[in-house]
């Protein structure tokens, strides 16, 4: 029998360089795509770039207030800046309770509205929903503040005064100096409230919510989709058992995303709300406030030391919305719709 030839059959085992051992596999890719792989890695770095100056700007012109007002800061509800007696506990309660209210309303809307579209809505009528709902976020803040101004809350006023009455023993829906038996009552303690301006926040966010609840729905899997449906599951046992499981950080990550919006939300708020300088936790009584208001109403005369004290709120309102827009990127990141959308 012949002996086997060098790098015919059998390698040569003396031999290291035919041994028989992985290859590195590396792909450098075409000049388009490291370019665009460059320009995404790149386009990121400058948000987050731009996101860190805008943080250390303000860190630093509301460095003088904070030096000032220290821990009061949090937990005082007077706006004196010029006195040094001021802090952000009435407009950040304000904030939070207006963001609140626009989510418990626009979270329904936004999740019925992706459902019939995702689900329900004929092929050729789906296109121009999608449409409908995304123009409604390029509609501008004036607009909705105006509307609310003069037209939604002279109708929301009865709503309103039914609620204080019915459920005025819930704490944060008892109006003060409201008579719900006198027919002749003044109405204007039910008006410029957190609740009506929670309304006009609410149709503002719900195209935001909306949008990224759509987009959760219809990475459903087909797979899971058509198995649903072979063991006699109705339209809406699909939707229940499939899409919506599928889809819940979707509806997470949609809701938190609004709340971000909601909560830095300035023009329709300014014109809807009374401003007061106290904790208002009745939600459906005259008068209420947020940062982004705060900013907007005192920022044309406010003193050198004033402003650096609205650069400290504006800095607060940054810091508040940042973290519910992680959380949201988060959730969805981490979500099952998250991971397809990635992949």
């Amino acid at each position: 029998m012949s002996a086997a030839v060098p790098g015919f059959g059998q390698p040569d085992s003396a031999d290291p360089e035919i041994l028989d051992v992985p290859r590195a596999v590396r792909s450098e890719g075409e000049l388009v795509d490291r370019l665009f792989r460059g320009a995404a890695r790149g386009s990121g770095a400058v948000v987050l770039v731009i996101m860190l100056l805008v943080g250390i700007f303000l860190g630093y012109r509301a460095a003088e207030a904070l030096r000032v007002a220290k821990g009061s800061f949090l937990t005082t509800s007077a706006w004196e800046p010029d006195s040094h007696h001021f802090g952000i506990a009435a407009v950040l309660t304000g904030t939070v309770l207006i963001g609140l209210v626009a989510i418990a309303i626009a979270v329904p809307l936004a999740l019925g509205t992706a459902l019939y579209i995702s689900e329900y809505a004929p092929r050729r009528l789906r296109r121009t929903l999608v449409s409908v709902v995304d123009l409604m976020a390029a509609v501008p803040s004036v607009v909705y503040g105006l509307w609310g101004a003069f037209f939604l809350q002279g109708q929301v006023v009865g709503v309103s005064r039914w609620i204080s009455t019915y459920f005025g023993w819930i704490p944060f829906l008892k109006v003060d100096g409201a008579d719900p038996h006198d027919p002749l009552a003044t109405t204007t303690v039910y008006t410029s409230s957190t609740f009506i301006a929670g309304m006009v926040v609410a149709l503002m966010v719900t195209p935001i919510a909306c949008s990224v609840m759509r987009e959760a729905f219809s990475q459903a899997p087909v797979g899971e989709r058509e198995g649903a449906f072979a063991l006699g599951a109705t339209k809406w046992g699909v939707i229940r058992t499939v899409v919506l499981p599928f889809g819940l950080g979707g509806v997470i990550g949609g809701t938190m995303l609004g709340l971000g919006r909601a909560l830095g939300e300035t023009i329709a708020v300014y014109m809807i709300i009374s401003p007061v300088f106290a904790v208002q936790s009745h939600i459906l009584q005259n008068g209420a406030n947020s940062v982004s208001a705060l900013i907007a109403l005192r920022y044309g005369s406010a003193s050198t030391f004033g402003m650096s004290a609205l650069m400290a709120a504006g800095l607060a309102l940054f810091l508040m919305t940042l973290v519910v827009n992680f959380i949201a990127s988060s959730i969805v990141a981490r979500s099952r719709s998250g991971a397809g959308a990635e992949a």
